[in-house]
């Protein structure tokens, strides 16, 4: 992102454990100028609310800035597992209640909110098991039956019949996997991905934010960055400002609302 300085990054880790600073070489403290920005995720706007006692409101102290792309997960089953599509997989959960252990990449994590939409709103029940490695082994093997996995984590073993793919999170099929069904085509109105963003300290100046804006989305033309996008699971989303805001919104609002259903706490 070419704004006229050099820059570099420093990742560090906040509260939630998944923030990411952006910071000029000269080391400047984070202020509204437009040289520290912050690699925002879907995991801040479910820490929201999963972490009760943040030190920073993170629709209040942050001016989005825009969208980088969107990630959608990929319900993914052992073949071992009888059930050869959503509709089936509801119908042997509501019959075999609590039978399903279902893999996740933590509790909290965007991929356990993810199981709990869709129990919500199909009304099943089975065990979360939440792991602080990778759960690919047992799923394999057979361990854990189900998952919410990242399309990068889980394509290759779909495609080798390892694993079967149910559906997409997303409100669209993935160019990844187009001719997997999206969950919302079985449960109407279900719709859940991850994603990344940019955002600004509060009081960034509308001119900062705008060209930021500019900036980042005239990267996500760039083919080659697409391409590394694609790479690693993202699907580009360029939006204003205004946009990002409202994704922001809508998204800390509805895993809220999930996490205070199902009583999700930090273990």
């Amino acid at each position: 992102m070419a704004v006229g300085a050099a820059r570099s990054a420093s990742r560090r880790r906040g509260s939630a454990g998944r923030r990411r600073l952006y910071r000029d070489r000269s080391g400047r403290a984070r202020g509204p100028h437009g040289y520290s920005l912050l690699c925002a995720t879907s995991a801040n706007a479910v820490n929201a609310t999963f972490y009760p006692n943040l030190k920073f409101n993170f629709i209040r102290d942050i001016a989005p800035v825009g969208s980088i792309g969107n990630i959608p997960f990929v319900m993914v089953v052992n073949p071992l597992l009888s059930a050869k599509s959503v509709p089936e997989f509801i119908d042997y959960a509501k019959a075999n209640p609590s039978k399903i252990n279902m893999a996740s990449a933590g509790t909290g994590s965007v991929s356990h909110v993810s199981g709990e939409l869709l129990k919500a709103m199909a009304g099943l029940d089975w065990n979360h098991v939440p792991y602080r490695i990778n759960y690919m082994p047992d799923l394999l093997s057979g361990q854990v039956q189900a998952a919410f996995a990242t399309v990068t984590l889980s394509i290759e073993y779909i495609r080798a019949g390892k694993l079967r793919a149910l559906a997409v999170t997303s409100a669209t099929r993935s160019m990844a996997l187009p001719d997997i069904p999206t969950l919302g085509e079985f449960v109407p109105g279900y719709d859940a991905v991850g994603w990344y963003g940019v955002g600004a300290p509060k009081g960034t100046s509308v001119d900062i934010v705008d060209k930021l804006n500019r900036e980042v989305n005239a990267g996500l033309a760039d083919t080659n960055l697409k391409a590394r996008l694609a790479d690693v699971g993202v699907e580009p989303t360029p939006m204003t400002p205004a946009e990002f805001g409202k994704l922001i919104a809508h998204d800390t609002e509805k895993w809220r609302k999930v996490i205070k259903a199902a009583n999700i706490m930090p273990e």
